[in-house]
Parts: structure tokens; sequence; C-alpha cells
């Protein structure tokens, strides 16, 4: 079973599972978590290979799929689900091959196709850092702009390391994530459809969800609506975390 952070209590309102992204962890979604949880239970996961949850060698959609399942099936109700790019991938496929499990859907900042934006770069920077010789945060943040420039990317990926740990590690699998990035970046193929509500949110800044898009995604989901942030980014959770909290907030509270 994945790692689990719950915030808020069951109510009448059907619970919100979020799945982040590739290099993430259900940490990063606490500010949003806590605040969507005023109305509902939100669980937020670790996905394989990431944060405290098992490291496995497989890391396909249909795995990651599976795992989001084995949570919503112990709460033993069908929820409303969030993901964001690599989650927001997991949260389709699990929508087209387990449609009773999940109400509403909300894809953030991702498509159901293949990209080529491999992101080993970054599993090489990581890989690179002298975890031994760190004592400090602001001291792998140095360490790491030497192949990082940008100071988002670096922050967001500081986040999964743990200097308090003998000796300082990683709570990311870099070895499976690096043999499986062609899947992570890729698309299986699928048969499924999901004809509940499905959001797909992006940010207007972002060239991750493109007009070229829209086909593959109303093929499996019929019933998909459209809608971008502004002022965002890919990480557009991130960047424009209140209007997304509302984006969010509106889509799932609806009847």
């Amino acid at each position: 079973m994945l790692n689990r952070l719950r915030y808020g209590a069951p109510t009448k309102a059907h619970g919100l599972l979020i799945a982040h992204g590739l290099f993430g962890s259900a940490r990063n979604w606490g500010a949003i978590a806590t605040r969507l949880a005023d109305t509902r239970e939100v669980i937020s996961v670790d996905m394989r290979n990431h944060g405290e949850s098992v490291w496995a060698q497989e890391h396909g959609y249909a795995d990651l799929a599976g795992d989001l399942a084995a949570v919503i099936e112990a709460e033993g109700a069908p929820m409303d689900v969030l993901g964001h790019s690599m989650g927001g991938k997991a949260a389709m496929m699990l929508a087209l091959s387990r449609p009773e499990l999940v109400r509403r859907l909300l894809v953030a900042d991702i498509a159901p196709v293949a990209y080529t934006h491999s992101q080993a770069h970054l599993i090489s920077a990581m890989r690179a850092l002298p975890l031994t010789r760190l004592d400090s945060r602001a001291a792998a943040d140095r360490a790491l702009s030497a192949q990082i420039e940008d100071r988002a990317v670096r922050a967001f990926l500081l986040q999964s390391l743990d200097l308090r740990s003998d000796p300082p590690r990683w709570r990311l699998n870099l070895d499976v994530l690096e043999a499986e990035m062609a899947r992570i970046i890729g698309w299986p193929e699928v048969h499924g459809i999901f004809d509940r509500p499905a959001l797909f949110l992006s940010g207007a800044r972002s060239d991750y969800v493109r007009p070229e898009h829209r086909g593959a995604i109303r093929a499996l989901f019929p019933a998909a609506k459209f809608a971008k942030l502004p002022d965002a980014g890919h990480w557009l959770h991130a960047e424009a975390p209140r209007p997304f909290e509302a984006t969010a907030r509106m889509w799932f509270d609806a009847p």
C-alpha cells in the first residue's frame, strides 16, 4: 500500500485522492490538501519509488493505477481523484481501467500522449551530489546549482533529500526512475473510456497540453472540459496555488 497523508475527516462529500508528479511527494501537496480538507477528507499519497512508499522495479502506468486503485478500495468507496503530471497519467489510467472507483477527475497539466522531454538529466544531477559531504540544505542547493540553473527546480528536487538519514539519501528510487523513464514520459495503448466528468487544467505558460492533444483526450474522456490558469506553467499548483485551489474546489464541489 502506498504511504498516505490524511487531511480533514470524512464528510458527506466524496473523499479526494491526490497523486503527485515525477520527483514529487505527498508532502508537496500539504498546503492545498489542508485547505481542501475543510469540506472533505483528502488523502495525498507518495507514488511508488517516491517518498516513503514501496520501491519497485516496475513503474508503468498500469502499475501506478493499480496502486491508486488499492488505496481507494481500502477506503471502501469511490473517490474524486486529482493527479499532476506523472500522477495525472496514473489518474487517467485509473479512471480508464477502473472507472467505478472514480467519481470526478482533475488532470493537472498533462495529456494522454507520449512526450520526448526526458528528465534523466535531473537524475544525473541528483546522483552527482556528494551527499555525505553536505551539512545543510543550502549547501546542497549550491552544489546542485552547478548542473541545474533553475532555482525553483532545485528547490523542488531538494524536498526529496533526507539529510537527517544516516547516511543522507534521496527519497527517490533514482535507479528505477531512470530505467523506466521511457515509460514515464510515454503513454501505453489503452482501450477504455471514462465518460464521467474530467477536467484538464493546464498552465497557460506550459506546453504540456496543446491544442493538438484535445482529440486524444476526448477519445478517452468524452465528457472532458478544459481550463487554464493564466499565470502558471507546468507546476501550476505551486506557481498559482490559490487559483488552483479555487478551481479544484469548484470542480469537486459540483453535484
